[in-house]
């Protein structure tokens, strides 16, 4: 017997309306995360670099328990466990947004780790000699080389960070995973809607590479 699939582009493009609204969740999630995670990878990231093994060891563990466990069991967790320790219930969006927030931290801090240790400890030693206390020789000259360094990681992270958010349908937010889910379920066209997803996805993606790659090649961004 022969396959009687016949793939249907006008169902693909008849998709997109219903599809966009889920645009806006997936940027908000992605970003709000992100913004939220960068602030806390760069304070575990820093207790890491500490010369204190009481401040290094809880950076240690936050690390390597988000870095090992699967993002979709994190954001399940935070959606179905808290809510049993909080005594409420957490909202589908925020808990996306805490999810990305703490699971991009982890990776963030590592990469702040390693963007401060990557300068040469000269430079330090130098401002130290100039006259410049720790903190000004850490914020004036460690710092702002450092951040260079840091911001290809860190764009590749916002990348990861916003193709995670495809799994956050399981919770029930509306982003372009559950809005194609949502349309399949009444129109029964899965590689159609799937297909304009995953474009909608590579443009997102694609749009934010296209940026980064412009940072580097203007000399912002690296050495």
């Amino acid at each position: 017997m022969e396959p009687s699939f016949e793939f249907n582009w006008e169902a693909t493009l008849n998709s997109i309306p219903h599809l966009l609204p889920g645009i806006p969740y997936t940027l908000l999630i992605s970003f709000g995360g992100l913004a939220i995670g960068f602030f806390i990878g760069i304070f575990f990231g820093l207790l890491r670099i500490s010369p204190l093994r009481w401040l290094r060891w809880p950076a240690i563990v936050y690390v390597e328990v988000f870095r090992g466990t699967p993002i979709l069991v994190q954001v399940l967790f935070i959606f179905y466990g808290l809510p049993q320790i909080l005594g409420g219930p957490i909202n589908a969006l925020v808990a996306g947004i805490a999810a990305i927030a703490v699971n991009s931290g982890a990776y963030i801090s590592e990469i702040v780790r390693g963007g401060v240790q990557s300068i040469e400890r000269g430079q330090r030693e130098a401002s130290l000699s100039l006259g410049l206390s720790r903190t000004q020789a850490f914020r004036y000259v460690i710092w702002p080389q450092a951040f260079r360094r840091m911001i290809p990681p860190l764009g590749n992270q916002g990348i990861i960070s916003i193709k995670d958010t495809s799994l956050f349908s399981v919770i029930g937010v509306g982003e372009l995973v559950r809005q194609g889910q949502v349309y399949i379920a009444s129109t029964f066209t899965a590689m159609e809607v799937y297909l304009m997803v995953a474009i909608m996805y590579l443009a997102i993606t694609w749009t934010l590479s296209i940026i980064l790659r412009q940072l580097e090649n203007k000399g912002l961004v690296g050495q």
